[in-house]
C-alpha cells in the first residue's frame, strides 16, 4: 500500500483498529486515510511547518501531531476538525506519544524540554527540563506512570509523569540518542545510539544489563517484540539485526536493504519484521528465520517510517528527504 499524496512523509501511524492511516509531512500538513483503501479521509490543516510525529489515540477518536511549528496539536480523527493546539515549546517538536490511557500527552522537542499536557482541557501539565540538547525520541511506560526520553546529548532519561521529577539518568552512550522504548511489561529500556550500539536497560534501577555490538554504524531505530524477549534494531550500516533480550545475543542479521535502514517493528504478533530504508524499500522478514518475506517497491524516495495495523494484514510506509 502507498499513499500518494505529501510531498514528503515523515511521520505514520495506524489507528487502534487498523481501519485508518495518519501521516505527518512536509508539506505542513496531517492526512487520515482509509487503511483497506488507501483513500484519502481527512486533510487536517493548521500546522505551519513540517508535521515531525503523529500518533492516534487509544480509543482512535483523536489525532496528535508534533511540528516544527513548535506546537502540538489534537485533532478530531472523524470530522478532521483542530480542538488544540499546545504551545509552549521553543523549537521544532520532534516526537509525540499518548498514555496508555489517553489521557496525557508527551512531547520531545529540539528546545531541550519535553513537555506533558492534558490531552483533553489541552492545559500544559508538566515541562521536563534535564537534557542539554535536542530531545528526539519520547515515550509512555506501559503503565503510564513514567516517561523515556532520549537526547542528542547522549544520554537516557526516565520521569515521574505525576510529579515530573527525574528519576534516572542513563548514561553509556557516547553519541545521540535517536530511538527508546519501553518493554512491554514495562521493566527494561531499550535504546539505539549513534554510537553503534543498541543497550538495555532496568527501567527500576538506571543499570544498564547489555550493551548489544553488531551493527558497524549508526542505530537509527529499535523496537521490542510483543512479548518482550526480542529487540530489532535498524542502522545506517544497511543491516536489520534481532537480539535476545535475556542474553544479548545477535540472533539474526537481516541483509537486503541497499541503503540506511530508518524504521523498524515488528508485527502485533511477533511473527514478523518490518523494516524501511533509504534504497526506497519496505521489505517483510520473518523473524523466527530471518528470511525476507516481501519486498515493497513503488516509494520513490527514502522511507522514513514504518508500522502493521494491528491486525498484521496491512502495513503503511512514509517516505522522506527533507529532514535528517
Amino acid at each position: 500500500m502507498t499513499l500518494n499524496v505529501h510531498s514528503s512523509v515523515l511521520a505514520v501511524a495506524v489507528s487502534p483498529s487498523g481501519k485508518q492511516i495518519v501521516s505527518g509531512s512536509g508539506d505542513e500538513s496531517v492526512r487520515v486515510w482509509d487503511a483497506s483503501t488507501s483513500d484519502e479521509l481527512k486533510e487536517l490543516k493548521g500546522h505551519t511547518h513540517s508535521v515531525a510525529s503523529v500518533a492516534f489515540s487509544p480509543d482512535g477518536k483523536q489525532v496528535v501531531s508534533g511540528s516544527f511549528d513548535k506546537s502540538v496539536r489534537i485533532w478530531d480523527a472523524s470530522t478532521g476538525d483542530e480542538l488544540k493546539v499546545l504551545k509552549g515549546h521553543t523549537d521544532f517538536v520532534r516526537s509525540v506519544a499518548l498514555s496508555p490511557d489517553g489521557k496525557q500527552i508527551v512531547s520531545g522537542s529540539e528546545d531541550k524540554s519535553l513537555r506533558v499536557w492534558d490531552a483533553l482541557t489541552g492545559d500544559e501539565l508538566k515541562v521536563l527540563k534535564g537534557h542539554t540538547h535536542f530531545v528526539r525520541s519520547v515515550a509512555f511506560s506501559p503503565d503510564g506512570k513514567q516517561i523515556v526520553s532520549g537526547s542528542d546529548d547522549k544520554s537516557v532519561w526516565v520521569w515521574d509523569v505525576s510529579s515530573g521529577d527525574k528519576l534516572k539518568v542513563l548514561k553509556g552512550h557516547t553519541d545521540f540518542v535517536r530511538s527508546v522504548a519501553f518493554s512491554p511489561d514495562g521493566k527494561q529500556i531499550v535504546s539505539g545510539s549513534f554510537d553503534k550500539s543498541v543497550r538495555i536497560w532496568d527501567a527500576s534501577t538506571g543499570d544498564e544489563l547489555k550493551v548489544l555490538k553488531g551493527h558497524t554504524d549508526f542505530v537509527r531505530s529499535v523496537a521490542f517484540s510483543p512479548d518482550g524477549k526480542q529487540i530489532v534494531s535498524g542502522s545506517v550500516d544497511e543491516s536489520v539485526r534481532v537480539w535476545d533480550v535475556s542474553t544479548g545475543d545477535e540472533l539474526r542479521v537481516l541483509k537486503g536493504h541497499t541503503g540506511f535502514v530508518r524504521s523498524v517493528t515488528f508485527s502485533a504478533d511477533g511473527k514478523q519484521i518490518l523494516s524501511g530504508s533509504d534504497d526506497k524499500s519496505v521489505r517483510v522478514w520473518d523473524a523466527s528465520t530471518g528470511d525476507e518475506l516481501k519486498m515493497l517497491k513503488g516509494h520513490t524516495d527514502f522511507v522514513r517510517s514504518v508500522a502493521f495495523s494491528p491486525d498484521g494484514k496491512q502495513i503503511v510506509s512514509g517516505t522522506s528527504v527533507t529532514h535528517r
